[in-house]
């Protein structure tokens, strides 16, 4: 293939604009913040977790002690409806008397006793509680943490985007220039390796592979035409010499 020289040197400003793409394209996809949202997100749906079961409890517990208590007001009217037959004179049999005193007795144990689950029930409802306070505010510290982490992202994302469409119409721009079917050699060629298509030859060494040619390969670069596109023996890219090629 042959290609004036000129062609073949814009070959290597395409080249440079291409890295600096791929280098923006990286060091977006590399921005700590990602890591650093990822992380947080990960602690934020934990923290969510336990906050739905914390709230679950509260909930429950809630359920739980009105069940309670309407439990002793029940037992609480019965006692207080024996007491006012046993204070009304109403029951005059002994036995009947005896019965309905021991069933106030009881009625007064049971209601101590269902108290005490009252009492239960609200110690671990304030604890549901305290844990639905502490953890809806460390919801709230790490949701603003990945707010913060996400804006300086995307501040970064759209500082590197701006910068890459610049570079981007400043590579169309070279490349509109170039020959074809020596851009599509060179499009093809850094495809194949790793981003980099075209390469200086900078005091007889390729800067692609970065081996430096033989007296043999220097032989027949000093015999080519300038108008010749010159292959790297070693890495096969493209090879541009330049006024510093050492020849």
């Amino acid at each position: 293939m042959n290609a004036a020289p000129a062609d073949q040197i814009r070959l290597l400003d395409v080249q440079a604009l291409d890295l600096r793409l791929a280098q923006l394209s990286h060091k977006r996809t590399s921005l700590p913040e990602h890591a650093e949202i990822e992380q947080l997100s990960s602690d934020l749906a934990q923290l969510r977790d336990l906050l739905v079961a914390s709230t679950t409890e509260e909930s429950d517990t809630t359920r739980e002690q009105t069940k309670a208590e309407q439990d002793v007001d029940q037992v609480r009217q019965r006692a207080v409806r024996d007491q006012q037959r046993l204070d009304s004179g109403a029951v005059s049999s002994p036995k009947d008397l005896e019965s309905l005193q021991r069933e106030i007795v009881s009625l007064a144990k049971r209601q101590g006793d269902l108290e005490d689950v009252v009492l239960e029930i609200m110690e671990r409802r304030e604890g549901a509680q305290e844990r639905v306070a502490e953890l809806t505010e460390r919801v709230a510290a790490v949701q603003a943490k990945v707010d913060d982490a996400t804006a300086r992202r995307d501040a970064a994302t759209a500082e590197l985007d701006a910068e890459a469409a610049t570079v981007a119409k400043d590579r169309q721009i070279v490349a509109e220039v170039i020959p074809a079917d020596l851009l599509k050699l060179y499009d093809k060629l850094r495809a194949q390796q790793g981003g980099v298509g075209a390469a200086r030859l900078y005091q007889r060494r390729c800067e692609g592979c970065r081996l430096e040619l033989n007296m043999a390969e220097v032989g027949d670069v000093r015999a080519a035409s300038p108008d010749t596109v010159l292959r790297c023996e070693n890495c096969h890219r493209i090879l541009v010499r330049t006024s510093e090629s050492g020849l």
